[in-house]
């Protein structure tokens, strides 16, 4: 757990208003599932990425309702006194499984299952969605944007185009997915991301020249940083930041122009001049498709930072929250019983489900299969669902690092059609195994 404070209250409205309800029916007791899933992936994605997991179980970890939280609900009139009293004593105490962050998902992936009363797991509808809906969309983003970059290294700079916590959040996410580091200091504190960097224009518009700012730059952190290079002319910011370096310069920045073109010259004159091993590193509104773009050019890293922290054009993944089982009456040994939606255009499987992943003999996936039974698992299938919670312990927690490596192995097991940028179909479609039909 990283903040002391509730997470109550990072909710809708409408949770607490079913929650009185169902206290007053009876049936907020009832044993149910929900499962949270994506209906579609956005047209331009082959696939989705998990993420976000460790902050739900942080999320969970707090939501206690403390005298303040139940203070503002008494004074807003937004729940009766028998729902006050129940949400004192308030702990989730069912079970939770999930896909394991940095795990691949596709349409009808059960990604999250929150088995529990309906009283239990209807007030973490919001939370979960608000979390999960943002990390998978920049999950989804950075995962494309390493692609693209073919093993070239990546820098996330996106801070200052979002929301402060969803910085660190967006921060974290593009380090499962093979960001090289971040920027932000905050997400370097709290989860151990690498963080790196240099200078900005301001830098060198403060000092009498050019020269005086490389200069002062040189002498704070040594010759191995990167010297911003556009603020004037490029090509004389090289050669100056060559003479006073000389060839152990450890990098340039481009932030404007045609990156392409300029990078090419400067690979140039800095090959001209002996400086070899100085890197070139570009910036400035990248994003996968540009990035892919630059894949012919003399370039040695990337920062990104607006294209990634709103998710490159899809800031949310579109995951649901759905009851998909219930019990007709109360304890936890009642049998549940498959229920669904039948909305035009919003159409839910009832019944709990089960993800597994398919391959073929080379270990590439050529499938994701939901089941609606615990099923029998085959030589080359993978059950995708992990334990999170137990009886409310939280059970789930694991390394960062541990779904950085996740992630690696889990894009390599994808057919090549994934790494496509196009808009098309799902790198492997899914297949739905179903016994009982609601």
């Amino acid at each position: 757990m990283t903040d002391p404070w509730s997470s109550a209250l990072l909710t809708d409205h409408y949770e607490l208003t079913m929650l009185q309800g169902s206290l007053r029916s009876g049936a907020a007791h009832r044993r149910t599932v929900f499962e949270m899933f994506a209906r579609r992936l956005p047209e331009t994605r082959r696939y989705g990425v998990v993420a976000g997991t460790d902050r739900f179980l942080d999320a969970l970890e707090r939501f206690r309702f403390d005298e303040a939280t139940l203070d503002y609900l008494s004074r807003a009139g937004i729940v009766d006194d028998p729902t006050l009293e129940w949400l004192a004593n308030y702990r989730f105490t069912g079970d939770i499984w999930g896909y394991a962050e940095g795990e691949c998902y596709f349409p009808g992936s059960p990604i999250l299952v929150v088995e529990g009363t309906f009283a239990e797991a209807v007030l973490l509808e919001t939370v979960a969605l608000s979390i999960y809906n943002h990390d998978c969309a920049i999950a989804s983003a950075a995962s494309r944007m390493v692609t693209a970059a073919g093993g070239r290294p990546l820098i996330e700079m996106g801070s200052r185009r979002t929301h402060e916590m969803a910085a660190v959040a967006a921060a974290r996410v593009a380090y499962i997915c093979g960001f090289a580091a971040s920027s932000n200091l905050e997400a370097g504190r709290r989860h151990g991301v690498p963080t790196t960097g240099t200078s900005a224009h301001a830098f060198t518009l403060l000092h009498d020249s050019e020269r005086h700012a490389f200069t002062a730059q040189l002498e704070a952190l040594g010759t191995g940083t990167t010297l911003l290079v556009d603020t004037y002319d490029v090509a004389r910011a090289v050669r100056t930041g060559i003479e006073l370096a000389g060839t152990d310069l450890g990098g340039v920045r481009i932030d404007s122009g045609d990156l392409g073109v300029l990078a090419t010259r400067v690979r140039e004159q800095l090959n001209g001049a002996g400086a070899t091993d100085t890197r070139i590193v570009v910036t400035g509104d990248l994003d996968e498709y540009s990035i892919q773009a630059l894949a012919i050019a003399p370039v040695d890293g990337y920062g990104v930072g607006t294209s990634l922290v709103t998710g490159s054009g899809t800031p949310t993944a579109s995951l649901v929250y759905k009851l998909v089982a219930r019990a007709s009456e109360e304890g936890p040994d009642a049998p549940l019983f498959p229920v669904a939606k039948r909305s035009v255009g919003k159409p839910s499987r009832g019944g709990r489900k089960w993800g597994v992943r398919r391959f073929d003999d080379d270990g590439v996936a050529t499938a994701e299969v939901v089941y609606d039974h615990e099923p029998d698992l085959g030589p080359l299938e993978r059950p995708m669902l992990r334990k999170l919670v137990e009886r409310g312990e939280i059970v789930g927690r694991e390394p960062l690092q541990a779904a950085r490596e996740r992630h690696a192995r889990a894009v390599r097991e994808l057919p090549v059609t994934a790494q496509q940028m196009s808009r098309g179909e799902p790198a492997i479609p899914t297949v739905f195994e179903q016994r009982v039909r609601v």
